[in-house]
């Protein structure tokens, strides 16, 4: 049960990005701290888009989308949340997301291939560090990185 919900809620995780105008979103540079401050009110806007529902998918995507960009070391937002105060499904959808955001071209970045994004992940970089994810789910997405490739691979736009 918790797999297929989470499975269908976590494709919600951005939606309060339609919030977000797109000069912002579609910025090819760096964001202002103005920009930055309303880039990082896409959780709580999506949280508050999919609203309170007895459904257990949308409960859970409301969840996640409020805590998708929260860091087990403390240092994500919106709510400065750490390791188990973390709703599981948001800690999973975090690595899933972050995996997707470093593979993907962005108007203000380029693709990582696999193994770029997967040392990100597990090694760190300027935009990754281990801290980040809860160590479970670090160690789960170290087992299955080839699955994450084939994945990707096969769902790639």
């Amino acid at each position: 049960m918790f797999r297929d919900t989470l499975y269908h809620a976590s494709q919600l995780h951005d939606v309060g990005l339609v919030a977000i105008p797109d000069r912002i979103l579609d910025k090819p540079g760096p964001l202002e701290p103005g920009e930055w401050a309303l880039m990082r009110e896409h959780c709580a806007l999506g949280a508050k888009m999919i609203g309170q529902s007895a459904s257990p998918y949308l409960a859970m995507a409301r969840e996640i989308a409020a805590a998708h960009h929260e860091r087990w070391d403390a240092s994500g937002y919106p709510m400065g949340l750490a390791g188990e105060a973390i709703p599981l499904a948001a800690r999973i959808t975090t690595l899933a997301d972050a995996y997707d955001v470093l593979r993907a071209r962005r108007a203000y970045k380029e693709s990582l291939d696999h193994a770029a994004a997967s040392a990100a992940i597990l090694v760190g970089d300027a935009r990754s560090q281990p801290a980040h994810f809860d160590p479970a789910v670090l160690a789960a997405f170290k087992a299955s990185l080839d699955s994450f490739r084939d994945i990707f691979e096969t769902l790639r736009d």
